[in-house]
């Protein structure tokens, strides 16, 4: 019952991720296409096989997306053409870091990175091809950004100028100062200590005696460690915290089970801001909310076509 559960809630966590992106930096040469005798296509001289296309019809479905052939041997042409032009102006992801990524989406759907191995070894997926596609999600929208800037990337001053004389006013926004408290888990010992571990935070938590004192609180406990976050801007609060920190109360908010354990923020202190920073920090946050919306930055696109316009791409 355990793998059939744990299957479905791995299949809604990719249908989800194949709609959004993974931040993290670039990408890195070593996770490949290959592993198949018969070439399905060829890129720039570097071949796609029958098995990756058979590896990504079964991720495709794994997703409820459309999984023939045809969709995937397109949709692994399209990564190749980015894993290719990623190479080529060297920004690179270690694979420390893909690992890393993986663990993570492993942690958040309450898996062992072992147990979402055999998951996708069971769907006809496997590890590497899963790898090999979160290497491409990490890099490509950074490259992106990186050439035209746009949503994720910092404004020109007349991009911002021309933006407030649309808007008419200044964008007001609040801005926080946080710190971040983590009851550290090590990895070895999640699964004996960290039901302990949150109880100890959700304990501790209403004890928080203010930013000033908040070291000498972590003292106070075994693997308490305490990160000043600094300045924060409302449309810049990571998506899995700005709940948390809307409603917090007494100063902190409440706890989370993350990969580095259980966590929970300080708020030392909030106002209301309207300086230029606030306005880029808003202006991005309008245009990444039309981006979800259309599913695609249409830089992205762009890009994209520019790379199959010059790109030799044989189907065989």
């Amino acid at each position: 019952m355990f793998a059939v559960t744990a299957a479905r809630n791995v299949a809604l966590a990719l249908a989800a991720l194949a709609a959004s992106t993974l931040i993290e930096p670039a990408f890195a040469p070593a996770w490949a296409a290959g592993g198949g005798t018969e070439v399905a296509a060829v890129v720039n001289r570097q071949p796609i096989t029958s098995s990756d296309v058979a590896h990504r019809v079964a991720f495709l479905k794994l997703q409820h997306q459309k999984g023939d052939a045809k969709t995937a041997r397109e949709q692994l042409v399209d990564e190749m053409l980015k894993r290719q032009e990623v190479a080529r102006v060297k920004m690179s992801v270690s694979t420390e870091d893909v690992d890393k990524a993986f663990q993570r989406f492993a942690i958040g759907n309450k898996l062992k990175p072992e147990q979402l191995t055999q998951i996708l070894d069971k769907a006809g997926v496997g590890a590497d091809h899963f790898k090999s596609y979160i290497a491409v999600q990490m890099s490509w929208p950074r490259l992106v950004n990186a050439r035209f800037g746009g949503a994720r990337g910092k404004m020109s001053s007349q991009e911002l100028v021309t933006r407030m004389m649309e808007n008419k006013q200044k964008p007001v926004t609040t801005e926080y100062f946080l710190k971040q408290i983590i009851f550290v888990v090590p990895t070895a010992k999640r699964d004996a200590v960290l039901n302990k571990r949150k109880a100890q935070a959700d304990a501790a938590r209403p004890k928080f005696p203010g930013c000033d004192q908040a070291k000498e609180f972590a003292a106070t406990m075994l693997d308490v460690s305490v990160r000043d976050l600094g300045r924060v801007l409302a449309p810049e609060l990571p998506d899995d915290w700005k709940p948390l920190i809307e409603k917090a109360s007494g100063g902190t908010t409440g706890t989370r089970v993350t990969e580095k354990g259980v966590e929970f923020l300080a708020i030392c202190n909030q106002r209301q801001v309207s300086d230029d920073v606030a306005a880029e920090a808003v202006f991005r946050a309008e245009d990444l909310g039309k981006e979800k919306k259309t599913g695609q930055d249409p830089n992205e696109k762009k890009y994209l076509d520019e790379l199959r316009t010059k790109a030799q791409i044989d189907y065989l």
